[in-house]
């Protein structure tokens, strides 16, 4: 019969168009709610399915939610505390879901990611305190000591848990968070280490390094909670908990129960080709070009600063170690003052798309951000080249130091785009510490940061005004599948 048939087809329905068509029975002009779903599990795998389907384009204002989903649906909808938003993904009545968490403990989970996302650029910039030390003590040149033991490390899982925990609508305040971790972390160890250099040995930094590090694993061991939850499944818990606590915790540190749980998620095959299936994608593909040289060239402005700043001029200031260091604190400052302002444009831009947008949230509103985030990256590289070429003032110099990283702060944006973005990053960004020293030795720091602030401009012409008129296209056209 009918009833049978609907809350099936419904709960294959991914775009509103076609739930709409599914949903009801056209019956001489007016709407007969035969093909209703028949209960609240089949109206949130409809919903689950809905927010797969329309990820760049999501109602979230409660009062455009009747026009697109009917007053069923509508009045089953989870609110946010102050009632103004809705819900996505849609909290299940589970106390083990983690959208239902209480928000110390979110906060907890965020707070640990973040900590682990300054772990791999902290201890990779390390090296930038002891350049001349260690420099003096092998026998070779800090610029080929700079050039060594650069590496990237994954940070995949920070994504993952933002979106996990927290709605739609507040994921990229939460993101700024964790983005500020990796943000901050190349020039946190040259500030706090760079001082410790100049009184003890080399080797106290890399000593204190490791003692972060393992920090950071004891949190991730007995803190770090699995916040992946199975809402395509109809019980999302397939796999009875151990009732030993302490099992529990180590079967999930050594993926025991990752591994029982696979016959209910992707194939390995699945999850390999992922990845390789979302890249080529024209809308990711392009953000990732650009997000790749505008992080890619902070960061290798954070490698290359120290041996610049120390070279004797006629190429450099002369400085000493406490002198180099005591400039990275405007990086802190920025990172500080970008995360802020970073925080409150994307909140405001959020809402001023969905006043626009009559109650539904466009992804591609990010990209606003992107206008003032380049135009203070072109000035701080153009203000570094100057200062660097014409030995102005050190303010100069730290002012555009300020410009460039608030620009990187205020441009921040699940597990395979988290991968690709830190990807693109760390092959911009580290790859610049083996030519930008000899770049500007050779031609001069105003035409090599003045063609990097070029290069940027260039890109962000070519990649955001696009990506903002035909966002909608590529979503309809290249969506994944």
């Amino acid at each position: 019969m009918a009833d049978d048939d609907g809350p099936a087809v419904l709960k294959e329905s991914t775009s509103m168009e076609k739930a709409e068509r599914d949903a009801f029975e056209v019956d001489e002009g007016h709407r007969s709610e035969l093909f209703l779903p028949a209960d609240d599990k089949e109206i949130y795998q409809f919903l689950v399915a809905y927010q797969e389907g329309n990820a760049g384009r999501l109602v979230l204002d409660p009062r455009a939610a009747p026009g697109e989903f009917g007053e069923r649906i509508s009045e089953r909808l989870k609110l946010s505390e102050d009632g103004s938003k809705i819900l996505w993904p849609q909290p299940t009545d589970d106390p083990r879901d983690p959208q239902n968490w209480s928000t110390s403990r979110k906060t907890l989970q965020l707070t640990i990611a973040t900590l682990a996302a300054i772990v791999p650029d902290f201890d990779a910039s390390i090296g930038i305190t002891s350049v001349f030390a260690m420099a003096q003590q092998f026998d070779t040149t800090p610029d080929r000591v700079n050039q060594l033991g650069q590496r990237a490390c994954a940070q995949v899982s920070g994504l993952y848990v933002v979106t996990d925990l927290f709605p739609v609508h507040l994921q990229a305040r939460k993101l700024s968070i964790w983005t500020m971790g990796f943000v901050l972390s190349p020039v946190l160890a040259p500030f706090l280490f760079g001082f410790l250099v100049a009184r003890a040995n080399w080797r106290w930094s890399y000593g204190i390094g490791t003692m972060y590090d393992a920090i950071v694993v004891f949190l991730i061991a007995f803190f770090l909670e699995e916040t992946m939850y199975d809402r395509h499944l109809a019980n999302p818990h397939p796999l009875d908990r151990p009732s030993s606590t302490l099992r529990y915790r180590v079967e999930m540190l050594v993926g025991a129960t990752g591994l029982r749980m696979a016959r209910f998620r992707p194939s390995w095959k699945t999850v390999a080709l992922a990845p390789l299936k979302v890249v080529w994608r024209p809308h990711l593909f392009a953000i990732l070009w650009y997000e790749g040289v505008l992080f890619g060239l902070q960061i290798g402005l954070h490698v290359t600063n120290a041996v610049i700043l120390a070279n004797p001029p006629p190429t450099g200031y002369g400085y000493g170690q406490i002198q180099i260091a005591a400039t990275y604190a405007s990086s802190l400052a920025a990172v500080l003052i970008g995360e802020v302002v970073g925080r409150y444009l994307v909140d405001w831009l959020l809402e001023v798309t969905v006043r626009r947008n009559n109650g539904v949230f466009e992804a591609d509103c990010r990209l606003w951000a992107c206008y003032p985030s380049a135009a203070l990256f072109v000035i701080g590289f153009i203000l570094e080249g100057a200062a660097f070429q014409f030995h102005l003032h050190i303010a100069v110099l730290v002012v555009g130091w300020l410009c460039a990283q608030i620009a990187v702060m205020m441009n921040t944006s699940a597990g395979e785009i988290s991968a690709l973005i830190n990807l693109a990053r760390s092959l911009g960004g580290f790859s610049v510490s083996y030519f930008q020293v000899d770049w500007v030795t050779r031609n001069g720091a105003l035409q090599a940061f003045g063609a990097e602030a070029g290069i940027v401009a260039g890109l962000f012409v070519l990649v955001v005004p696009i990506l903002q008129i035909q966002g909608q296209h590529f979503r309809t056209h290249f969506a994944a599948k």
